[in-house]
């Protein structure tokens, strides 16, 4: 980390290497968010860990690019056409491949819309998947795949790197229920009925993430609720 540039927010990529936190999957940028109208409050995901980015020159890029498609360099690589630079892009990690900042990498926040406030700020997801024979859990997964909310005042989400479906109470942020998923579910889920006296189902795609390193799948699965 002493190796690379870290000027605060808006520090440019750069050859050495710079240090973008939040990076290009921080924040709420990837997986968008829910709103209860309601209540006027707004749910998202974030994720909060630090990338490395790196400027290629262009003469080795080429390179680079198929080092990358073949498993040799692990890291996003972009050719940034028209420019002299191509561009690579990577989690700031450890040895064991964890986020090189204090957990949690992931939350699940609710806004309250009317007050420009915070409701509740949670960690979502735990390491239980992604390090079975770590004798730490901890809670806080980087994530992908946004929420929904129901009339019923429910938060469902399947983002974090642990394959389960979520439910989470509006008001207060608390973890409700899960249900485990056949491989990663970094989707956004959907809910739906057959008539209207029906029961409620929500559905979830579980297909995995090839770069985030999820299970992969094809299955949808739907819960019904009570």
């Amino acid at each position: 980390m002493e190796e690379l540039r870290s000027e605060g927010i808006f520090t440019p990529p750069s050859v050495e290497g710079t240090i973008a936190f939040p990076g290009n999957l921080g924040g709420m940028n990837w997986s968008s968010g829910a709103v209860d109208p309601r209540q006027q409050v707004f749910v998202t995901d974030v994720n909060i860990f630090p990338m490395e980015v790196h400027l290629i020159p262009r003469d080795q890029y080429q390179e680079s690019e198929k080092a990358a498609k073949e498993g040799r360099f692990r890291a996003e690589v972009s050719p940034q056409r028209g420019t002299p630079y191509g561009l690579s892009r990577q989690l700031l990690t450890s040895p064991s491949w964890a986020p090189c900042n204090p957990p949690p990498w992931g939350s699940l926040v609710a806004v309250d819309l009317a007050q420009g406030t915070i409701r509740w700020n949670v960690p979502l997801g735990t390491t239980a998947d992604l390090f079975p024979n770590s004798p730490r859990v901890i809670s806080g997964t980087p994530n992908l795949g946004g929420p929904i909310i129901t009339s019923g005042g429910l938060v469902f989400i399947a983002s974090a790197l642990d394959n389960y479906l979520r439910a989470f109470d509006i008001d207060t942020g608390a973890e409700l229920w899960k249900g485990r998923l056949p491989a990663g579910g970094q989707a956004t889920p959907m809910t739906y009925r057959l008539r209207p006296d029906g029961k409620q189902f929500v559905v979830i795609a579980a297909g995995g993430h090839g770069k985030l390193g999820t299970k992969l799948g094809d299955a949808l699965v739907a819960f019904a609720l009570p």
